[in-house]
């Protein structure tokens, strides 16, 4: 355990903070459905159980391991342990695995890759085991999820902001604990209770939303919420938790030919340039018809910097039903800070080497994202840099955006299927 301990950089389990099992809870959400809370996480660390935790956690953290299920994993270690018992030391289990592809999002955009919360996984499952060996446990009964109801209704047909109303029942659902999340943003999650049946919320942000029914670590239920533009919407976030969006009114999106918001827009819109915002601009269409696993999307862009920063970066980003689709550029010193993802494959700046994403974020650039059955490349000038595939498909597009630590100025977008046929277009030149 020591060793394991040492080879995944934690000396003591213990001393994990809070930023590590955030992002680890995430992880496995985004690889397998199930959201473990923070909670159930720190138990498991600390063998702190009256009874076993819900199957669905189990098999949650035995498939974020590379392990089909709970059992399979009790059964190859228990097989480890007795050969370790009659032949010596057992295999680390970690480094035994087929080591699985990373995944989203899911989720929150991580800031870590995926190799750390790898082996915090497999540390879990060890503590776990651990655990549940020395203490008395209770075999819980089912859940009764299949008898959840859930439903949702906007108040408004596609202004912003615009409330929803969920209805659900969970009277016969039998979990300790229950969450309505509208959307991947963890801190967008609000409790719930039985007997009560209906409960509204605030959607800020445009796109094309999952809305989840959680009873205690598991989603039992997801629904699409889509709040379509239609045209290009312009806003800025701080980035902070359950920040809401400024919207950036009356911008002329048209500027010497191309998309773009300027300092005085924000000035005229009251946005503070000195925060830590970033600035989005995004569409999303009310039809959503395109495949997202096999598309190209080129543009000429640039970032106008609003504010004295040392690493200005650029995000251009497919939004998809169910993962996330994004790259980001920054200057070649900067680019440790970058994140990428496609479909379930994650890559951060930290544990993967991205600085072929690098360039001159202030002067024009042309990128282009190739997508042909779930194989991605990224070119800068008509360069290749990058290439990366995936396997779980992120479903239908539902949008297209740009967002940026400055102001993104766009000359021109084109979004096109396989065969060529325009999904968007826009030069930008009126």
């Amino acid at each position: 355990m020591v060793a394991l301990c040492q080879q995944a950089g934690f000396p003591d389990t213990k001393k994990l903070v809070q930023r590590d099992l955030n992002f680890l809870s995430e992880w496995i959400e985004s690889r397998t459905g199930v959201l473990i809370s923070l909670s159930t996480i720190k138990r498991l660390l600390n063998g702190q159980f009256s009874r076993l935790p819900q199957i669905a956690t189990l098999d949650a953290l035995a498939r974020s391991v590379g392990y089909d299920n709970w059992q399979r994993f009790k059964r190859d270690h228990s097989a480890r342990t007795m050969v370790a018992a009659e032949d010596g030391p057992a295999e680390n289990p970690v480094t035994h695995q087929v080591r699985p592809k990373p995944s989203p999002g899911g989720p929150v955009r991580p800031k870590f890759g995926p190799a750390r919360p790898l082996l915090i996984a497999g540390l879990l499952l060890i503590a776990a085991l651990g655990s549940l060996a020395v203490i008395r446990i209770r075999k819980p009964g089912g859940i009764h999820a299949e008898t959840a109801q859930f439903s949702v209704v906007k108040a408004t047909r596609n202004d912003l902001p615009n409330t929803v109303i969920f209805k659900y029942n969970i009277d016969d659902v039998n979990a300790d604990s229950f969450f309505i999340q509208q959307s991947w943003d963890r801190n967008r999650r609000v409790k719930i209770l039985k007997k009560t049946y209906t409960l509204t919320d605030i959607y800020y942000e445009p796109g094309y939303h999952n809305a989840k029914l959680i009873a205690n670590d598991q989603i039992i239920r997801t629904l699409p919420v889509s709040i379509p533009t239609d045209r290009w919407l312009f806003y800025a976030k701080e980035r902070a938790p359950r920040s809401i969006p400024q919207y950036i009114l009356s911008a002329r999106s048209n500027i010497e030919g191309s998309m773009q918001v300027t300092a005085d827009d924000l000035a005229n819109n009251k946005i503070d340039r000195q925060k830590d915002n970033e600035y989005c601009q995004v569409y999303f269409p009310t039809a959503i018809t395109y495949n997202s696993d096999s598309f190209t999307l080129t543009c000429r862009i640039k970032v106008n910097e609003c504010r004295n920063t040392a690493c200005p970066y650029l995000m251009t980003e497919i939004f998809c039903q169910h993962y996330f689709m994004y790259f980001q550029n920054t200057l070649k010193g900067c680019t440790s800070s970058l994140n990428a993802q496609f479909g379930d494959n994650i890559f951060s700046g930290r544990t993967n080497d991205l600085s072929a994403l690098g360039m001159d974020v202030n002067n024009w650039q042309n990128l282009e994202m190739q997508v042909k059955n779930k194989k991605v490349s990224i070119r800068i000038n008509d360069v290749e840099v990058f290439s990366a595939a995936y396997e779980k498909s992120c479903g239908l597009i539902t949008g297209l955006g740009f967002i940026s630590n400055g102001l993104c100025a766009v000359d021109f977008v084109r979004l096109k299927t396989a065969d060529g046929k325009d999904i968007y277009s826009d030069d930008f030149a009126h």
